[in-house]
């Protein structure tokens, strides 16, 4: 009956089996917790981290983009199997306020279903002229549209695209 159905979709949820050696909340892995296994899994790659509104956001070089992203997907703590979405952001007009340090900045937003926890990885582009960062497409495939729409409206070139092209 729909009383039935109703008591059981909002009775009180259990918690989530414990990860060995990781505190976990109700719905999630503390992001704190998931911030010392993310720069345990990356190491020297990392150029910085931060729990900010209880989300976890990695930088890293875009000289080590491709292995930071490889290392978070295969690194058992990890295991981000999917590539929720990512976007370009041109900083140079940012708050409307004066642009500092580097312009162009790809965000990738991570998910892992097996651990139930996500990150966002941010790289920026090297170079304002010609803004290249690797490719993602051989890591997860769901980034080929992503990295076509950033492409087509930021001029970020992803190097390894098999078919980086405008989209309309």
């Amino acid at each position: 009956t729909a009383s039935s159905s109703c008591s059981r979709r909002f009775a009180a949820r259990k918690p989530l089996p414990v990860l060995e050696g990781t505190a976990m909340t109700l719905y999630a892995v503390n992001p704190l917790d998931l911030k010392v296994s993310v720069e345990a899994a990356l190491g020297d790659l990392v150029v910085s981290s931060v729990v900010r509104l209880g989300e976890l956001t990695v930088v890293v070089d875009a000289a080590n983009y491709l292995q930071a992203a490889r290392l978070l997907r295969d690194d058992p703590a990890c295991r981000f199997e999917q590539l929720m979405d990512l976007c370009g952001i041109d900083y140079s007009t940012y708050k409307d306020e004066p642009q500092t340090g580097l312009r162009y900045c790809v965000v990738c937003h991570l998910l892992s279903v097996s651990l139930n926890q996500r990150v966002r990885l941010k790289v920026y582009a090297p170079d304002d002229s010609f803004p290249m960062v690797q490719s993602l497409c051989d890591i997860w495939s769901s980034a080929n549209w992503f990295e076509r729409e950033a492409f087509d409206l930021f001029g970020i070139v992803f190097d390894g695209h098999t078919d980086l092209r405008r989209i309309l």
